[in-house]
């Protein structure tokens, strides 16, 4: 078999008609076809990329013509992406990881020597082929089985992150050939770019954090998801991801067309069927939501419905009891300042806890808190919650002296206003605190 039409049609048609029968035989469910999904994107991605760097490494070379991407036949990868992605998600998530690896493994060092003239092997082609098992076909394997069983679900994230960012942003970038422009261009152009790609992965976070879900459709939040991006914007990644193509529209006007098909996909298909799913599943709190904030235009406090917080901080210590005045003075949204001293546990940090069960502390509870105050702040909170920045901010905080207090404080006496009045800062919860003092008296009287 050297008829190069005949060998992309069988690289194609063969894992798509393996994948369309076994899925009709054995119908997947609900999270089946999110593992399918999630593991074929994920063999697209990085097989294109080891492919990229095996024609440049001399490992293999293509002597295919036309429906090309970057010099790789698309249909090949395509099907190459499916036969190692949703095939095995189907057919053999039950079956031992490795022996499902050796299989296909097998499979394909079998098969490529055959793929001439298409694919012309060099003498080195088993470093390539060892590449694409370990940077695609297992981490495929995984996320499909992470994915089917709803397990590591910061690794499933984390991962889908990587996809959205390689697919929708990196690989148009390498073919549209933006990364070519001078050095001051791209540094200017990541700055502009980190603001909407904070805001999307803010989202991504809080779905996984909040809601217990991805935003993979068919492994969605387990609750509906209000707080982070949500309080502010009902659409914070698709928003996220036509702010990051306008700014690389001024340099390729393909940007620009591809920012419209993302508005339309999001306004159109995206909100009909979303709407549809998530008023079936949350009936009126989707309904008071939607009602509330808006689809692309931020708020700029956030929604009143998010889950109520409280803020511990610290009445006897005067830089805390400052912060925590600060924060009140700005009439956060559904969060108590509470005096650390109250809380049933001895806190040494500044602490934030959630209704939802979310509890962080140090710079992470001030990330949390900012998010209640008001857009501008809460674009820092979530800067300051990204992986690194905020342990970065919290070993700062802490050589500059505003690490954790030299004692635990516990439980004080309910009879003592002063420690309440000292913690609050609003109006309202100082006549609050007078109240408290005026009865305190009256028992003692």
């Amino acid at each position: 078999m050297n008829d190069p039409a005949l060998i992309r049609g069988v690289a194609l048609f063969v894992p798509t008609a393996a994948v369309w029968i076994t899925a009709a035989l054995r119908r997947p469910g609900q999270r089946d076809i999110a593992a399918m999904i999630v593991a074929s994107a994920w063999n697209l991605l990085a097989l294109a990329v080891v492919n990229v760097v095996a024609v440049g490494a001399g490992w293999w070379t293509f002597g295919a013509k036309g429906a090309l991407v970057a010099g790789v036949p698309a249909d090949l990868l395509l099907g190459w992406a499916l036969l190692w992605g949703a095939l095995p998600a189907c057919v053999a998530r039950t079956l031992p990881l490795a022996l499902v690896v050796a299989v296909l493994a097998w499979l394909d060092l079998a098969v490529m020597p055959l793929a001439e003239p298409v694919v012309v092997l060099g003498k080195d082609w088993l470093y390539g082929e060892a590449a694409a098992i370990g940077l695609a076909l297992l981490p495929g394997l995984l996320l499909a089985r992470w994915t089917a069983a709803d397990r590591r679900l910061p690794w499933r994230v984390s991962a889908q992150v990587l996809l959205v960012g390689g697919l929708m942003l990196g690989v148009p970038i390498a073919l549209t050939g933006v990364w070519r422009q001078p050095t001051w261009v791209l540094g200017l152009l990541a700055q502009v770019l980190a603001v909407p790609l904070m805001f999307g992965v803010a989202a991504v976070r809080e779905f996984a954090v909040s809601g217990r879900g991805t935003p993979v459709p068919y492994d969605p939040p387990k609750r509906l998801v209000t707080s982070g991006p949500y309080a502010y914007l009902r659409n914070p990644m698709q928003s996220a991801m036509v702010g990051a193509y306008l700014p690389l529209a001024v340099l390729d006007v393909r940007f620009a067309a591809a920012a419209v098909v993302c508005v339309a996909y999001g306004a159109g298909l995206a909100s009909w069927h979303e709407g549809t799913q998530l008023l079936a599943r949350y009936g009126a709190d989707w309904t008071t939501y939607r009602a509330h904030v808006r689809a692309w235009l931020p708020r700029v406090r956030p929604y009143a419905g998010l889950p109520h917080a409280d803020v511990y901080v610290a009445a006897t210590c005067e830089r805390c009891d400052q912060l925590g005045r600060w924060v009140g003075r700005r009439r956060p949204v559904s969060l108590r300042i509470l005096p650390a001293e109250n809380h049933p546990a001895g806190l040494r940090r500044m602490t934030y806890e959630r209704a939802d069960g979310l509890r962080a502390q140090g710079v992470a509870a001030f990330a949390h808190v900012a998010q209640h105050l008001h857009l501008g702040w809460a674009v820092l909170g979530w800067f300051l919650l990204l992986p690194g920045v905020g342990w970065f901010a919290q070993l700062c905080a802490d050589a500059f002296g505003a690490g954790p207090v030299g004692r635990e404080v516990h439980y004080p006496s309910r009879k003592d206003p002063i420690q309440v009045r000292r913690a609050i800062g609003h109006p309202k919860d100082l006549r609050r605190a007078d109240e408290l003092d005026s009865s305190a008296s009256d028992r003692q009287g």
